[in-house]
């Protein structure tokens, strides 16, 4: 099997190796708090063109919740209204130059999430105040939007306009008429707070335009975007307030069990998510339904998928309700080849997604990877956490995979090396045939020269930034997703090095 998939043809695209960049949208340049749709992410698809990247991997694009993480959304459906470009809005005349002018100062490296969510906000509703005055051509697009977003769209701006009615509290929390709603509930309900139903789906619309035409500007240049949708959903989110019948939940609406990981690289005690788990056999009554569109929605707004926990599509770990780490959990057998047999029906052979492959990869894991043609993954700095032989060295790499230097999970390859042991970065200098100096740019080097056929790296290693630029810390749950960057710090100096090394491994 192993043979087979090295001579596989890459179903991402049949052409050439090629190589990018892992950076999220809230990391770009913008004078508003955060990283938007704006000039920002265009003069990034410029860097990735000038570069010969082929390849921007982001995060999941949902809005976020307590955490702000993009592993714990609202939806699975929805985009990020936070990064919604405010001078776009303005070029769309919802936005005068005088609701722009007195913003606050904020940090342009760092996001700080209360003021930040606080502002924009107050943003987003005058431009949805003017909308209301907007042209005809635009309330008919709206109007469309709404009609063929109607499957995910309705229950997603009626559950928001509940929260915000029930001053953000979680839905179990609510009246229970509207808690377990019928048909008939959410109706009266949406009657109700129509106002505020029509706001989120307005700022959905904005998101959606501004969304794709930046990517049809990449697309433009030749680079397909990588999105990221993570296997669980959030417990206060719109998909499990729908669908309370696809989830395990008890008669007050409350998780049995929650999903996580036993213990392993990234902490001692496991990591507990509390992401509710799925009721398969409820799943495979009408065909996977819900996963089909969940997947369907996510190849609109991206090129390809990297399926986030992707092992536990064949078994999972269920920790207790309650428990205090993920420790004490069991693994529970999941859908395995059923579901992608699915979506092999749905979207046909040539599925265009990435297995998140990591953590504790059994036989029937890989079997499962492997029985779909799905590229792995291989994480550069897994191969010299210690001295002994392992999988993730790059002379181990087969063809059809994905090599990163780091992931989002990781340090920087920086931060890894300085806090790496002794034997950890002498192996590194001895592997890499280097002193170390610019052990970023080893790394990157070392994962373009891999035989994956991708090539992914993290900004920050572009960059040569420290621990201080890493994304998140698995397992710690406050100060995660805030970097950023300034544009001063994109230089040409990082293109012209960026563009040789691509082009001296083939994957220009």
């Amino acid at each position: 099997m192993e043979t087979e998939r090295s001579q596989a043809v890459n179903s991402l695209d049949n052409t050439s190796r090629k190589s990018g960049i892992l950076v999220h949208p809230t990391s770009f340049p913008s004078d508003y708090g955060i990283g938007d749709l704006g000039c920002g992410a265009y003069h990034f698809i410029d860097f990735l063109e000038r570069s010969k990247q082929k390849i921007w991997q982001i995060l999941p694009l949902g809005p976020t919740g307590y955490g702000d993480s993009p592993y714990q959304s609202f939806s699975s459906f929805a985009g990020q209204p936070l990064i919604i470009s405010p001078n776009r809005l303005k070029d769309m005349g919802l936005l005068k130059d005088d609701d722009l002018s007195n913003k606050p100062f904020f940090d342009p490296r760092n996001i700080d999430y209360g003021p930040l969510i606080q502002y924009k906000n107050g943003l987003l509703r005058k431009a949805y105040g003017y909308f209301k005055e907007c042209t005809q051509a635009t309330q008919n697009a709206f109007n469309i939007f709404c009609e063929k977003e109607s499957l995910w769209l309705d229950d997603y701006a009626l559950f928001m306009a509940c929260k915000d009615y029930h001053d953000g509290r979680m839905w179990t929390l609510w009246e229970d008429e509207i808690a377990r709603p019928t048909d008939e509930t959410k109706k009266r309900w949406a009657d109700k707070l129509q106002n505020d139903v029509v706001y989120y789906k307005f700022l959905q619309f904005i998101f959606y335009k501004q969304w794709f035409e930046l990517k049809q500007y990449a697309n433009d240049r030749g680079i397909q975007i990588i999105g990221d949708i993570p296997i669980f959903v959030a417990f206060d989110s719109s998909d499990v307030w729908a669908n309370n019948e696809l989830f395990y939940l008890d008669s007050k609406g409350n998780p049995t069990s929650v999903a996580g990981v036993p213990p392993d690289y990234f902490s001692a005690t496991g990591q507990l998510w509390g992401n509710p788990l799925y009721r398969w056999e409820a799943h495979q009554k009408d065909g996977y339904q819900w996963w089909i569109n969940r997947v369907s929605y996510s190849l609109k707004l991206v090129d390809i998928l990297r399926i986030d926990h992707f092992r536990g599509f064949e078994a999972y770990w269920a920790i207790p309700y309650g428990a205090e780490n993920a420790i004490n959990g069991e693994w529970q057998k999941g859908p395995s080849k059923d579901l992608f047999n699915a979506f092999i029906r749905a979207f046909g052979k040539a599925l265009p997604i990435i297995a998140e492959d990591l953590g504790v990869i059994t036989p029937e894991v890989e079997d499962l990877r492997d029985s779909f043609n799905l590229p792995g993954m291989k994480i550069l700095q897994f191969g010299f956490e210690n001295i002994e032989e392992n999988q993730f060295l790059p002379h181990h790499y087969i063809t059809h995979s994905v090599c990163y230097s780091g992931t989002h999970d990781n340090d920087t390859s920086l931060g890894w090396y300085n806090k790496a042991s002794e034997q950890s970065k002498d192996k590194v200098r001895r592997y890499m045939n280097t002193d170390a100096n610019s052990i970023s740019w080893d790394f990157i080097r070392t994962c373009f020269g891999s035989a994956s056929e991708t090539a992914v790296v993290p900004l920050q290693d572009v960059m040569e930034l420290d621990s201080e630029a890493r994304m998140n810390i698995p397992g710690v749950a406050a100060g995660n997703w805030k970097w950023r960057y300034t544009y001063d710090m994109l230089g040409e100096h990082l293109s012209c090095q960026l563009k040789c090394i691509t082009e001296l491994y083939g994957r220009g």
